[in-house]
């Protein structure tokens, strides 16, 4: 394959992989199909292919949709082990975040709530609300009717509800939030946690080390500050689990408030705050490393604020 034919694929690389990573709530899986459109690239008699970009976005729509469609992947999610890969603020994966629609689409809430969908609903939802694709080009890439596209789009705003915040989540933001978070869970007053979630809060973890074979769920918040306490009051045998005394950081991770939580240059677990106006609506804790390995990677090449608590 010659230079030109290669970076027009790599001109399409990052936009390729946030469609996917939108339809796939993974970015592992995201790279692994891109990649997979770049074989196709690679064997395709491009002399046919008159719009490259629509071409691949075609492909890597419809690869996307064989692996959610795949037995691996109906089993992951059916049995409750399945959670959305966080991405750190500023990843190309996370893609376009003009519009609120963009920036919703990757929150780990909407990704979440998009296994309400069929994977037809998904991409038509990825394609129009955060791609801007008109329902006839939608039509072509998954080979639906346009009538069809307009209804699988409306059946699936009606299951993707989110409370929309218009607080501005930069980084300044993430650190004031993050600090007093952490300052209430480290006090030893499980009201003081309380105090900063909304009336229905709640909490999802994948457990120590993200070592939980169904997802932790926490249903209230007295229940989702209980277990905060918990976990962030240090004791010696959480050091020694841990390998050392962690570092703790704020973050910004799919447009949210995040608690970072590292050990030298290595991420342990990262705890997402969705926020509605100014309190905590839900957290979502993560510490399995086959969830980590993209964000990890990032955070390792990024230099860094100073952390909220050098040596936890």
């Amino acid at each position: 394959m010659d230079t030109a034919t290669v970076a027009r694929f790599e001109a399409s690389r990052n936009r390729l992989a946030s469609i996917a990573y939108r339809l796939l709530g993974s970015a592992a899986d995201a790279e692994d199909t891109v990649q997979d459109a770049f074989l196709r690239w690679q064997a395709a008699d491009r002399d046919y292919v008159e719009v490259p970009e629509a071409w691949l976005t075609k492909i890597v729509t419809n690869l996307a949709l064989d692996r959610l469609r795949s037995a691996k992947a109906r089993h992951e999610r059916a049995v409750g082990a399945w959670m959305p890969e966080p991405l750190l603020d500023g990843d190309p994966m996370l893609g376009p975040a003009d519009t609120v629609e963009q920036r919703e689409s990757v929150t780990l809430a909407v990704l979440t709530l998009m296994e309400r969908l069929s994977p037809t609903e998904r991409a038509v939802y990825v394609l129009h609300e955060a791609f801007s694709y008109r329902h006839a080009e939608i039509a072509g890439i998954l080979d639906i009717t346009v009538s069809a596209s307009q209804q699988h789009l409306h059946r699936a705003r009606g299951r993707i509800t989110v409370a929309r915040t218009t607080i501005d989540i930069d980084h300044g933001f993430a650190r004031r939030v993050v600090q007093a978070f952490i300052e209430a869970a480290t006090s030893g007053r499980t009201d003081r946690l309380v105090a900063l979630l909304t009336d229905d809060a709640t909490g999802i973890s994948d457990g120590v080390g993200g070592l939980a074979a169904k997802l932790i769920r926490y249903a209230s918040p007295q229940r989702l500050a209980t277990a905060v306490r918990a976990g962030f009051t240090p004791s010696p045998a959480k050091r020694r689990l841990a390998g050392g005394s962690p570092s703790i950081y704020a973050v910004v991770a799919n447009g949210c408030p995040a608690v970072l939580v590292t050990l030298g240059d290595r991420v342990l677990g990262v705890a997402i705050l969705e926020m509605r106006a100014d309190k905590i609506a839900g957290m979502r804790s993560i510490a399995a490393p086959h969830r980590l390995g993209r964000l990890a990677a990032e955070w390792q090449r990024r230099e860094h604020d100073a952390p909220l608590v050098r040596s936890w």
